[in-house]
């Protein structure tokens, strides 16, 4: 059975999160890695906008300093989060593991996700939509397959489903969005242990303080998280372990525990410092 690298990371800021993710991805292509599954969280909050967004544009990067909550640009593409009391899930794996198109690709991973879901008692299903919005773009071609939003700020990654995204009761609890460079796919994304709509809203632009309260009332319809499901704060480590099987289960692999080797963490240093710490990065046009 093949193996998978399983990293549980503490909580660290958005920079350096998606240093070490992007570290990951290009260390995939060392012959010898192993797939691996990280699984991490956020301190301080942190918003991350997607790789095509217009930083100053969608997000109120003034509130964002004053509520002490970071804002990172990612590698993939979509729309903002705010990266607060969650789970983040990212898996690296060469192309020639998981064989086919973006969509196909999220599909079998969203089912891993969605197994974990069940194994903690949460039954969710894959959006099936009708049509597809999806952008792409140069080298490190950010790709997300995302569709047209229903109303409310297309600014917020929350506010409506994407291809194979995991919903619950037609409400969404996981927001994702895949990358590929160099024959190596990365997909993360983001599990809720709790939500509420209205520091989100608080961090984006709108035209006035009614649609920003339209928003977030929109956000609440839309949007459910771990612990509304269960009627329960989880333990600590349960959800890491269930989506850790569930992805296990769904893919047919093996979980091995495992850390960083020497040259993941040198390039993550080196990512952080020279690439997501930096204002050229983030509020790049």
């Amino acid at each position: 059975m093949t193996q998978w690298r399983l990293i549980l990371d503490p909580p660290r800021p958005g920079p350096l999160n998606m240093a070490a993710d992007e570290a990951l991805m290009q260390a995939q292509g060392d012959a010898d890695r192993l797939p691996t599954i990280r699984l991490y969280s956020w301190q301080p909050a942190c918003v991350s906008i997607g790789y095509f967004q217009r930083a100053g544009g969608e997000v109120d990067l003034e509130a964002c300093a004053q509520a002490g909550v970071d804002v990172v640009r990612r590698p993939t593409g979509g729309r903002a989060v705010l990266h607060d009391d969650e789970i983040t899930y990212s898996v690296t794996i060469r192309q020639e593991l998981l064989p086919g198109g973006v969509l196909e690709t999220y599909q079998r991973l969203s089912q891993g996700i969605l197994q974990g879901l069940r194994y903690l008692g949460i039954e969710g299903e894959l959006a099936r939509l009708t049509h597809q919005s999806r952008s792409s773009g140069p080298e490190s071609a950010a790709t997300s397959p995302r569709a047209e939003t229903a109303g409310g700020s297309r600014a917020a990654c929350f506010d409506s489903p994407s291809w194979y995204e995991t919903l619950v009761g037609g409400r969404k609890i996981i927001g994702s969005a895949q990358t590929r460079a160099a024959g190596v796919i990365l997909q993360h994304g983001s599990l809720l242990l709790s939500f509420a709509a209205e520091p989100l809203a608080a961090l984006l632009r709108a035209p006035s303080a009614a649609a920003r309260a339209r928003l977030a009332r929109h956000l609440d319809r839309r949007v459910t998280s771990v612990s509304e499901q269960l009627g329960r704060r989880p333990r600590p480590g349960e959800i890491e372990g269930a989506l850790a099987d569930g992805i296990a289960a769904a893919l047919g692999v093996s979980i091995v525990r495992g850390g960083y080797s020497d040259r993941e963490l040198l390039l993550t240093q080196q990512l952080c410092e020279h690439k997501y710490a930096t204002e050229r990065w983030t509020m790049r046009r």
